[in-house]
């Protein structure tokens, strides 16, 4: 399953190509897309959703998964993300590409094992499920990576859940309790 990890930015945004399943993961590409900052914002947004279009096209992912963003103080700043993310979701799904979004928390436990694991904690771990001794650029690659190993695991549960679920083996205290019950609503009608 190849899945694009998103860390959404104005300025920066992370993005990461992970191919595989949970055990075998594979860093395809990792990159920080970036928009100048001495362009007015329309411009930037613009220009933004260029940018993961063309990731799209290249790498061709099954699954793109995004960071959801979380309450920020600076409300100009936390805006600013909103809108690019906003930019992100339209192309992502102008793509055809299905989108799943995670907090920042559900990120580290995936990853880490800990909701409130720190950034450190996070970063190796994510080098250590992808086999790499380093990730390039900024902390907004690094987060895309981890947002992208985040899915491949929660998709992964997921599946195995569903699998259980229709594979349960119905035991001799549930045939009991069902023939009870059709016992019952049959001699209450």
């Amino acid at each position: 399953m190849r899945v694009l990890g998103v860390d959404p930015g104005l300025g920066r945004t992370g993005v990461a190509v992970v191919d595989g399943a949970p055990g075998d993961l594979t860093l395809v590409h990792s990159s920080c897309l970036s928009t100048p900052p001495g362009v007015d914002d329309a411009e930037r947004l613009f220009l933004l959703s260029g940018l993961i279009t063309m990731v799209v096209a290249e790498y061709r992912p099954a699954f793109a998964a995004v960071e959801r963003l979380f309450f920020s103080t600076n409300r100009s700043t936390a805006m600013r993300v909103s809108e690019a993310r906003g930019v992100l979701l339209c192309a992502l799904a102008g793509a055809g590409v299905p989108v799943f979004e995670y907090t920042p928390n559900e990120v580290k436990e995936a990853v880490a094992g800990y909701g409130a694991a720190r950034k450190p904690q996070v970063l190796r771990m994510t080098r250590q499920l992808l086999s790499v001794e380093r990730i390039d650029g900024p902390d907004d690659v690094a987060d895309a990576c981890a947002i992208a190993v985040c899915h491949h695991h929660r998709a992964a549960l997921s599946l195995r859940v569903r699998r259980q679920a229709t594979r349960a083996p119905v035991s001799a205290l549930d045939v009991a309790v069902a023939a009870a019950r059709a016992r019952t609503e049959t001699a209450t009608r």
